[in-house]
């Protein structure tokens, strides 16, 4: 792979021959570099590449991991995976060759991580330092398992930050009664809430929701998409999970509320989005909500978590709550397990009177 000098332009520049997957030469020319240092430096990244050598710098493998990731990976959760490894793991790790990195060079970046703020001069949040540390393992798992990478040096170094941002926020049902009257004044956006607090819904899952998806005659509702606005379009994808695609019975009041309100759209046609409200239009009307009631600011999301309570407090159990709100029960068990009232007193006296007094006999 030869470096020539372009004499009419002063850059140097490489030409590149090397097997494709079918096993085809290819040759291919990369221009514009400043010296014949920074061209032979890429002259041995692309061979290092190319073999699969674990000597390639640890930005060259990003490529082929991203190169993997792209259409395994719904485009939201891309968008996210790029931006937190474009800016902050690339610019600690990106040169530096993917075999030599070590426990000690990840702990170094996590302090770095942690000395870091936001916009608004508030360190990161524990729940976004774990995130950031769990993509850096993922791309060091990739190398073990396909790449045959000997370890991956972020396990060994331990993770940073914690799954949790401490105690859960939720609403009472007194609380969302009262938050909801202020809700009313706006058609729309209080069957929006209405959706998410009886139901238990993702944003993204109400704000995709289209007339189709309702059958007033068994009062149901299916959930088997979800609503990203993504590089500034409109975009709806597949949900979360495969759990999360499911069938919700309404209560009766909520039924007839939704039937009523979608009986007076006349122009909404049966696959067009019912709530074409944007995401941060529903966290402005939180807002408003909160502030005129009084009732304590939660994130919507916490809706979802205060339908969970709501069901635990009228004694449904994880797998009933779970099948209805699209998660595993053992994520319900483990999230939510604080507020699941204990049995263990029962389970106690059960014990004692099923081994009876045997021995005393």
């Amino acid at each position: 792979m030869p470096v020539y000098k372009d004499k009419s332009r002063g850059t140097w520049y490489v030409v590149t021959r090397y097997k494709d997957w079918t096993g085809k030469l290819r040759t291919t020319t990369k221009r514009g570099f400043k010296s014949k240092v920074e061209a032979k430096r890429y002259e041995v990244e692309f061979s290092e590449k190319k073999d699969n050598s674990l000597s390639m710098t640890f930005g060259s493998f990003v490529e082929i991991y991203m190169d993997s990731m792209e259409k395994r990976l719904k485009e939201n959760t891309l968008q996210t995976k790029v931006a937190i490894i474009e800016k902050k793991i690339l610019p600690y790790f990106k040169d530096k060759k993917l075999c030599e990195i070590t426990p000690t060079d990840v702990i170094s970046w996590q302090n770095e991580m942690m000395k870091q703020t936001t916009k608004t001069d508030k360190e990161f949040a524990p729940t976004y330092l774990k995130t950031l540390h769990n993509q850096l393992s993922a791309i060091f798992n990739y190398a073990v398992r396909y790449y045959g990478l000997s370890s991956n040096p972020a396990r060994i170094a331990g993770n940073m930050g914690k799954e949790t941002s401490g105690e859960m926020q939720f609403w009472t049902k007194e609380e969302y009664m009262t938050f909801s009257k202020a809700m009313m004044k706006k058609d729309g956006i209080f069957q929006a809430f209405e959706m998410l607090y009886w139901c238990g819904l993702r944003l993204g899952e109400m704000l995709a929701l289209t007339p189709s998806d309702f059958d007033f005659d068994k009062k149901t509702v299916r959930i088997n998409k979800s609503y990203q606005r993504i590089k500034g379009e409109d975009v709806i994808t597949d949900p979360k999970t495969i759990k999360s695609n499911r069938v919700v019975q309404m209560p009766d009041f909520l039924a007839d509320e939704m039937e009523d309100y979608l009986s007076r759209q006349y122009e909404l046609k049966p696959n067009n989005r019912i709530f074409t409200v944007t995401k941060s239009g529903m966290h402005h009307e939180m807002d408003r909500g909160c502030k005129e009631t009084g009732v304590k600011r939660i994130r919507i999301h916490d809706l979802r978590h205060s339908h969970v309570s709501l069901l635990i407090e009228m004694g449904f159990s994880a797998v009933d709550i779970a099948n209805r709100v699209g998660h595993e029960s053992v994520k319900i068990t483990y999230r939510y397990a604080h507020m699941f009232p204990s049995k263990d007193k029962a389970i106690a006296d059960k014990l004692t009177d099923f081994r009876g007094g045997a021995f005393n006999e």
